[in-house]
C-alpha cells in the first residue's frame, strides 16, 4: 500500500479516524508522487529533495518539521489536537497531484486546487467533519503562499489567510530551502 511510505508520519497523528482517512488519501494518490523529483530542475529545493522519490522526501520533511514545531508547547497551544492532525495530514498530501491527474510533463500551477477537488470528490469515503474537510481544503489550496500566479500573471490560488494556512505554508516552505537539510535513509525515512 502507497499508505506504508509515510508510516513513521501516520503515527504522529492523535485521532485515529483522521490517520484512516490520512491512509485512505495517501492510497488515492498516482504512483508518480512516490517517483517523481520535488524539483525538476533542482532551483527552489534542496539536495535531498531531487531524484526518484524526492516529492515523497519533501512531503516527509515538511510533516517532520510541522511535528517538531508542534513539539514546543508554546506553538502547541495555539492548535487543538483535531487542527493539528489536519495540518498534519495536509502537509503528507500538499503535493499529492503536482503533475495534475494525468501526469504532465510540468508542474501543474494549480496543484492545490485539483488536491483539494480530490479531497471534497472522495468525502463520502472519508471520517471528516465538514469543519475538517474545509480546514483541510483551505490549506492545502493556499499552501503555495506568495507563488500563487499562473503563467500568465493572473492570482488562481489563496494566499495563507489564517494560522493554519500560515502554518502549513511555513513548513512547507522550510521543507524546501536549501540550508535545511533533513538526512534520509535508502527508503526514504528520515534519520533521526
Amino acid at each position: 500500500m502507497k499508505s506504508e511510505q509515510f508510516k513513521e508520519e501516520l503515527k504522529y497523528l492523535k485521532n485515529d479516524k483522521i490517520r484512516e482517512d490520512a491512509i485512505y488519501l495517501i492510497n488515492e494518490l498516482p504512483d508518480y508522487f512516490f517517483k517523481i523529483p520535488a524539483s525538476s530542475t533542482g532551483k527552489y529545493h534542496p539536495q535531498y529533495s531531487l531524484g526518484d522519490g524526492g516529492l515523497l522526501r519533501h512531503s516527509k520533511a515538511a510533516v517532520r518539521i510541522a511535528y517538531e514545531l508542534l513539539q514546543d508547547p508554546v506553538i502547541a497551544k495555539k492548535y487543538t489536537d483535531m487542527e493539528q492532525d489536519i495540518m498534519l495530514v495536509a502537509l503528507m498530501i500538499h503535493d499529492g497531484l503536482k503533475l495534475g491527474l494525468e501526469k504532465s510533463k510540468y508542474t501543474k500551477v494549480e496543484h492545490p486546487l485539483l488536491m483539494a477537488d480530490m479531497i471534497m470528490n472522495n468525502k463520502n469515503n472519508l471520517h471528516l467533519t465538514d469543519e475538517e474537510l474545509n480546514l483541510l481544503v483551505s490549506v492545502i489550496k493556499s499552501h503555495m503562499g506568495p507563488w500563487n500566479k499562473d503563467f500568465d500573471g493572473n492570482e488562481i490560488l489563496p494566499v495563507p489567510a489564517t494560522k493554519y494556512e500560515n502554518f502549513v505554508h511555513m513548513c512547507d516552505y522550510l521543507a524546501s530551502r536549501k540550508c535545511l537539510l533533513v538526512p534520509f535513509d535508502e527508503k526514504n525515512n528520515i534519520v533521526v
